[in-house]
This record gives C-alpha cells, sequence and structure tokens, in this order.
C-alpha cells in the first residue's frame, strides 16, 4: 500500500459507496469516510472495509473541504480528493503511485482526467479535469463560488491522464438529477447576480493559457458577458455539435439538453427574476450576499 490519505465525501449513498471502496480497498494506507448523516445503509457498507469514519454536516463541497483540511487528523503526505461516486481506475492508481513515491515538494497537487457516465453510459463533449491528488499544507479552498468548488495550490501543478470515473447510480431516477440541480441553479443565480455588483470577487484569477481552474475562470468571465437567454443555446451546440455530444446517441441528447442547455436556461430565468426583485425593492443585495456568505 502507498503512504496515501484517500478522503471520501457521502450522504445517503448505499447505490455508490462500494464501488468505490473496492477500487480503494488494499492500496492506499488511509481511506477516510466523511458522512454528513446518512440514513441509509451508507456507514454500513463503511463498515466492511478498513476506512475511518467521521461526520460533519453538509452545506456545500467547499464549505465541507474547508472543515477536513482544518480538522481531520491525516498524517503527513498525499490525500486523494473524491466523492462516493467516483471510481479510482488501474492506470490512475500507477500514475498515484509514482507521483506519491517520487514525492516531488516542488509540486502542490495533480489534476486528473475525470471520465463522467450518465445512466451508466459515457458521455462525450464533457471532459474537465479535477484538482484531486493533494499536499494538503499546500492547499487552500476556494470559498468564492456556491456549486463549483476549487482547491487553490501554493506550487506548481501537474496532470495525471489516468481517469477518475463518475458514475452516481441516484441518477439513475431523473427525479434525483433534476431536483439536485434546481438546488444547484438557485446558487449560481445569486452568485452571477453578486459577481455582476461586485460584491463577490473570483479568488483565482482568469488566464486562457493558465492551469484548468483558471481557464475556467476566464470562461466564466466571458459567460457573464453574454446575453441571458442566448447563452444556453450557444453552450448546448459547443457541447453537442462541436465536442461531438451528439456520437452518445439518445442518452447522449438527453445529458447535453438537460445539462448543456435545460439548467443553463433554469439559470437565467433565476438571474432574471432576481434582477426583477432588485428593481422593485423587494430584495436587496446586502441579503442576497448574507445567503452567500452563509454558504445558502
Amino acid at each position: 500500500m502507498i503512504p496515501l490519505t484517500a478522503i471520501i465525501l457521502t450522504y445517503n449513498e448505499e447505490q455508490n459507496i462500494e464501488s468505490c471502496l473496492k477500487s480503494l480497498q488494499g492500496w492506499c494506507e488511509n481511506i477516510f469516510v466523511v458522512d454528513s448523516g446518512s440514513t441509509d445503509a451508507t456507514l454500513e457498507i463503511c463498515r466492511r472495509y478498513p476506512v475511518k469514519l467521521f461526520a460533519h454536516p453538509y452545506q456545500d463541497h467547499a464549505s465541507q473541504w474547508q472543515w477536513i483540511l482544518s480538522e481531520l487528523p491525516f498524517p503527513p503526505g498525499w490525500i486523494l480528493a473524491l466523492d462516493a461516486d467516483n471510481i479510482v481506475t488501474e492506470k490512475l492508481k500507477t500514475q498515484i503511485e509514482i507521483a506519491v513515491q517520487r514525492n516531488d515538494l516542488s509540486m502542490g497537487g495533480y489534476y486528473i482526467a475525470h471520465k463522467l457516465l450518465f445512466r451508466n453510459q459515457q458521455v462525450r463533449g464533457f471532459k474537465p479535469k479535477e484538482l484531486r491528488l493533494l499536499r494538503p499544507e499546500q492547499v487552500e479552498v476556494d470559498l468564492s463560488e456556491l456549486v463549483d468548488f476549487r482547491f487553490a495550490v501554493k506550487l506548481p501543478t501537474g496532470f495525471l491522464d489516468g481517469e477518475i470515473i463518475e458514475s452516481n447510480q441516484k441518477e439513475l431516477s431523473i427525479d434525483f438529477w433534476i431536483d439536485k440541480h434546481q438546488k444547484f441553479s438557485s446558487r449560481m443565480a445569486v452568485e452571477e447576480v453578486l459577481r455582476r455588483s461586485g460584491l463577490v470577487k473570483w479568488s483565482i484569477s482568469g488566464h486562457l493559457f493558465g492551469n484548468h481552474d483558471e481557464r475556467m475562470v476566464w470562461f466564466k468571465q466571458i459567460w457573464y458577458q453574454l446575453p441571458l437567454y442566448l447563452r444556453p443555446f450557444l453552450y448546448f451546440f459547443y457541447r453537442y455539435f462541436l465536442r461531438l455530444g451528439f456520437l452518445d446517441g439518445a442518452n447522449g441528447f438527453i445529458f447535453h439538453f438537460l445539462q448543456a442547455f435545460w439548467f443553463r436556461l433554469v439559470v437565467d430565468i433565476k438571474i432574471a427574476e432576481l434582477n426583477q426583485q432588485l428593481r422593485a425593492g423587494s430584495l436587496t443585495l446586502a441579503q442576497l450576499q448574507a445567503a452567500f456568505q452563509a454558504r445558502q
């Protein structure tokens, strides 16, 4: 086993957690599970594996990881940040072993390729890279976003092309997916209104030729300048046609229509509603800012 601590976030993940734990068992020295009050069989499944269980209420990923990095007693060394619906592939394990054993102290972390399955089928056109292999003493959590979250590292980063597979079995129910994204859309609308007003600042500078997170911030800054209601059409066209999402058949169409078009359209509608309330005086920027600071 390699000197690595895998940290997994859970909440009612009985449909996902075992696949995640199987991909880690016998490979890394420590597996920490941070649970947010599961009422299903999640904890029972976890106890079948050599894990350490911790409990902490969940608000969002950013605040949860801030608590983890400041409070959990993980040993010195590298950590691997995971969600319960993640599976670590064999190729990635080999690459992580090399990186951890090399222990290059000039590196702050590694971005890892991310393979998304929607309803158990891979979807193209959606290939994020995420900073998941980290030296915790070099990491700060970016609290400037309510839905997406980012680790900010003080040293250079690398990239591993071995994949983390994300396959959320709870999303086999389309109602679950829609309910989750309804909540996300409200948060993203509040965040964008506050950014446009100057009350929320990016904590990472946007650069087209920077690392993955810097490029994402740069693209979001461009996104904010596009007209409401037009941009969901543009994003769907980009993902479904230019990024070849149409090659994934009916399942690909459903995913890209919902995630790239419907979800972004709902965000735009909610932004317009918030702006209307602000103009009418039934809502203030101070109230929105208070909600943002409370991570609501």
